[in-house]
């Protein structure tokens, strides 16, 4: 699903919104949840899953083309971990495909 796509689902399921309101609450939940990951805070939907930010350490790495050693320095970046109920709705879900494409 893209971003274009969460719109369009907002739009069709509350006829009360125009498309152009459905873009703007898009636009406005996605980027508060940027910006409170940027501040280093933790994002919790419950049901969903939340939102976080990790380290990763500074490490040597090797250039593929010539064989060096490279330094790649410290990085933090998102990581998302699904709730309970996502990861058990994802599994129902993967399970009872998987009885489908067993029948035929």
């Amino acid at each position: 699903m893209t971003r274009s796509d969460l719109v369009e689902e907002l739009a069709a399921r509350f006829a009360q919104l125009t498309h152009r309101d459905a873009e703007y609450a898009v636009k406005t939940i996605l980027d508060a949840m940027s910006d409170a990951l940027v501040r280093g805070h933790r994002i919790e939907i419950r049901g969903f899953g939340s939102f976080s930010v990790n380290r990763r350490p500074p490490r040597i790495g090797r250039n593929p083309r010539s064989g060096e050693s490279v330094q790649i320095p410290e990085k933090r970046v998102p990581h998302f971990k699904p709730g309970k109920a996502l990861r058990e709705a994802v599994d129902a879900k993967t399970v009872e495909l998987g009885a489908k494409g067993q029948k035929t």
